[in-house]
């Protein structure tokens, strides 16, 4: 992707090592302006580098980043068209909320009168009108939240950057401010560019996704592809929940292939990848494809399971079920179809469609 100019931000071939550590390994993506973009990826991989090198706090080692089609190399972090916010939010208690926001442009220098319209209209845009004379203090952690971003989007960046800013929070708050993060960020048409390691928040959030894993991008795409296509085993197995076996290939047909699990199970099921007749493989079926009891069984791969207990949680209930060789499953409970027959120790049938697995060659 060349440096076109309605991407916000273009990063090619970018590395970062810390001695003979590489932290970010030959990284390349551009984000088109107005989006939504999360890099996911477990604790370690280097997604804070990344950030850190874009925000200007970081020298790449090599390779060169883009804002607005203007190379930032050389270019310092309070220069850069961006701004951070962390998940340990910087506000300072002393000021109230207006006092706050008015940070940064009183050290641009902007005038009093023009400050008091921009606090006006951000504190209005981020659902917080009344608060300008609010103590830090008196506010919930959401709220905290807010004014956060509002401090950040009040400089008009380019970019805004945003790192694990939910992962104070607790839970009930953190699904609320997913939902709020992206009301907000579609009504304000700033370039977000968000880490974390919750593939839910990435997935609820974003117009694109890219998994990072030991400084690679492993897969970049929609939260939809992410999920219903992975392209490698690590991207199966973070995002979303998925039962897994291993096995043999013992047959190719076509985009399918036939693998026979260290069960003896023989499943067909798609391929991504590599793989070959005689080879070890991995197969990955996400708890909601498995069908309970199915009526039409045509074309499915059917097999028995033993109910070992329900995991209640409302419209996410599933059971955990076990294999004749002990061989532990997720099945998701549907909601559109009432299941209260089952019990535990229960044996049922289960079948899911050859479509809804995907096999990749064994790792190494």
């Amino acid at each position: 992707m060349g440096p076109s100019m309605n991407n916000d931000l273009s990063v090619s071939n970018l590395v970062k090592k810390f001695g003979d550590f590489t932290a970010v390994d030959n990284v390349t993506f551009a984000v088109p302006q107005g989006s939504f973009f999360s890099i996911l990826g477990p604790s370690g991989c280097g997604k804070t580098t990344l950030l850190r090198m874009i925000a200007g706090f970081e020298e790449p080692t090599s390779g060169n980043i883009m804002i607005r089609g203007k190379d930032m190399a050389g270019v310092g972090p309070n220069l850069r068209p961006v701004n951070l916010v962390f998940q340990h939010l910087a506000l300072f208690p002393m000021m109230n909320v207006e006092e706050n926001i008015a940070f940064g442009l009183r050290r641009r220098k902007v005038d009093s009168a023009t400050i008091k319209k921009k606090i006006e209209a951000i504190l209005e845009r981020v659902g917080l009108p009344d608060y300008a004379k609010h103590q830090i203090g008196q506010l919930s952690g959401g709220q905290k939240q807010r004014v956060a971003i509002a401090r950040s989007l009040v400089l008009e960046p380019s970019v805004l950057l945003l790192d694990e800013p939910l992962g104070a929070l607790d839970l009930k708050l953190r699904e609320q401010m997913k939902v709020e993060l992206k009301k907000l960020q579609a009504k304000v048409g700033t370039t977000f560019v968000y880490i974390t390691h919750d593939q839910s928040e990435a997935l609820v959030m974003s117009d694109r996704v890219v998994v990072m894993n030991q400084g690679r991008f492993e897969q970049l795409g929609t939260p939809q592809e992410l999920y219903g296509q992975p392209l490698t085993p690590f991207v199966a197995q973070f995002v979303g929940d998925n039962n897994l076996w291993s096995g043999e290939i013992t047959e190719m047909s076509g985009a399918d292939a036939i693998i026979r699990t260290d069960e003896g199970f023989i499943f067909r099921s798609r391929v991504q990848g590599e793989v070959t007749v005689g080879r070890r493989a991995d197969l990955f079926l996400r708890p909601e494809t498995l069908r309970i009891q199915p009526e039409d069984k045509e074309g499915l791969n059917i097999f028995n399971v033993t109910v070992k207990t329900i995991l209640f949680d409302g419209a996410n209930s599933r059971l955990l079920t076990v294999t004749p060789e002990d061989h532990e499953l997720l099945v998701a409970l549907p909601q559109n179809r009432r299941f209260d027959y089952i019990q535990p120790g229960q044996t049922i049938e289960v079948g899911w469609h050859p479509e809804a697995g995907v096999c990749f060659a064994a790792g190494d």
